[in-house]
């Protein structure tokens, strides 16, 4: 079974031209996709056609260059709603990426709705782009940040009472614990991701929703790293906000996308105010304009919103069945043969189980960094650092991992270049 599903997946790589190319003479083995991925030939292609024969700015002239560039344009977001179901196209706005789109949500309805003692409960596994825009909220407005922590496996723990301390950073004590035990009725925002960018981890967002709708609580969700792997129904999920790149899904880079519920939004102000997002000024007043366009100052990256339109048709088109059944296969291979490398720590769940194909690791005696350059020397694509993860870092007792990452491009062939690899590193290194 799992060869058929290589099989059919391998007839998408000559989509991808850059997989063409050569690193140091070696064939690109490309595995930083949870960065950004790489674009097909049909997402290059529109990027080209729109500045050869479209080119024009949006919602403001009628002339037939704007006309057929606002339809472009507004059709993307009409496929975006359908592609995540949101129950309207008002609640999509696009944004330059998801951390604008996180920052809306902190400075808009975060400004607005929190007061002093307020709380905002993140996680210890989040992205910068998902826990500084709460941390700054907090100082502005006197709001406490509280933290979920993970257990053993990474997992962030929901459920349950246990685990609950107090740290000390800065002179300012972070509650860390269970989800559940950390809820009070001060509690405003939960903001978490749908899935951890190091460990991989797809945390349980139906859970969360579960514990917080009945009190109120607004969700706010980091989609970056669930959205190019598996389907999302913002709907279904029942959260209030969900944020995702474009670049992270076979889009171009500049784009972000923020779903949120419409009664919310309406009763928010703009983030950012400007051309296109107000209706009506005079001297005396600014009447803003209807969502989404509220949200949407300035000229945006047209091109690139209408070149995401076709990544997503070509998401739909290969499938998420055949997606999902290629990633967990690969992912599983990739397991298999890295918990058999002598000195590697694996960092998270060794099952595919709610998870993707994000692997942290790192060679006992060899620092990410080295690990990565001798890695590239290979043709070999993976990141290394922190990967915006600071707590995550600290929670895990490491200052760098290395991280390998797949997408639906990548091969059984690509996981052996890596193995090849780490294992020459180790010898060099080791």
């Amino acid at each position: 079974m799992m060869c058929k599903i290589w099989a059919g997946m391998n007839n998408i790589l000559n989509d991808f031209p850059i997989l063409k190319r050569t690193v140091h003479g070696k064939r690109l083995v490309y595995l930083d996709n949870a960065a950004t991925t790489q674009k097909p030939r049909a997402v290059i292609d529109a990027l080209e056609y729109f500045y050869e024969h479209t080119n024009a700015n949006i919602h403001r002239g009628i002339h037939t260059l704007a006309e057929e560039a606002t339809l472009q344009y507004e059709k993307t977001r009409d496929e975006t709603a359908q592609f995540f179901g949101a129950s309207s196209r008002e609640e999509i706005i696009f944004t330059k990426n998801a951390t604008e789109a996180l920052n809306l949500i902190a400075c808009a309805y975060g400004r607005t709705f929190l007061k002093p003692g307020d709380e905002i409960i993140v996680s210890i596994a989040e992205h910068h782009a998902n826990f500084v825009p709460w941390q700054q909220l907090a100082r502005e407005i006197g709001a406490i940040v509280k933290v979920i922590d993970i257990d053993l496996e990474g997992r962030l723990c929901i459920h349950g009472t246990k685990n609950k301390e107090q740290r000390t950073k800065n002179k300012r004590e972070v509650e860390i614990g269970c989800l559940e035990s950390l809820i009070t009725n001060r509690t405003r925002i939960i903001a978490i991701s749908h899935a951890s960018n190091v460990l991989g981890i797809v945390h349980d967002i139906a859970a969360v929703v579960a514990l917080a709708r009945p009190r109120g609580i607004i969700v706010a969700v980091d989609g970056t790293q669930a959205a190019p792997h598996m389907e999302i129904n913002v709907g279904k999920l029942g959260v209030d906000f969900y944020a995702c790149s474009s670049h992270k899904m076979l889009g171009p880079l500049g784009v972000g996308v923020l779903y949120g519920r419409r009664e919310i939004l309406n009763k928010c102000p703009p983030f950012i105010t400007g051309g296109d997002m107000i209706k009506r000024v005079t001297l005396e007043k600014i009447e803003w304009n209807d969502l989404p366009w509220k949200f949407e100052a300035g000229t945006p990256d047209i091109a690139g919103v209408v070149a995401f339109g076709v990544a997503l048709e070509y998401i739909r088109k290969v499938g998420w069945r055949l997606i999902n059944q290629h990633e967990q296969a690969l992912g599983a291979y990739a397991l298999s043969q890295l918990i058999q490398l002598s000195g590697l720590t694996l960092y998270g769940p060794r099952s595919m189980e709610h998870r993707l194909g994000v692997f942290s690791f790192n060679f006992k005696g060899i620092h990410a960094h080295d690990l990565a350059t001798i890695l590239d020397e290979e043709g070999i694509a993976i990141r290394s650092g922190s990967h915006c993860a600071h707590p995550l870092m600290e929670r895990l007792g490491v200052h760098a991992t290395a991280r390998a990452s797949f997408y639906l491009y990548n091969t059984k062939e690509d996981v052996d270049a890596l193995i090849s690899g780490l294992m020459k590193a180790r010898k060099m290194l080791g």
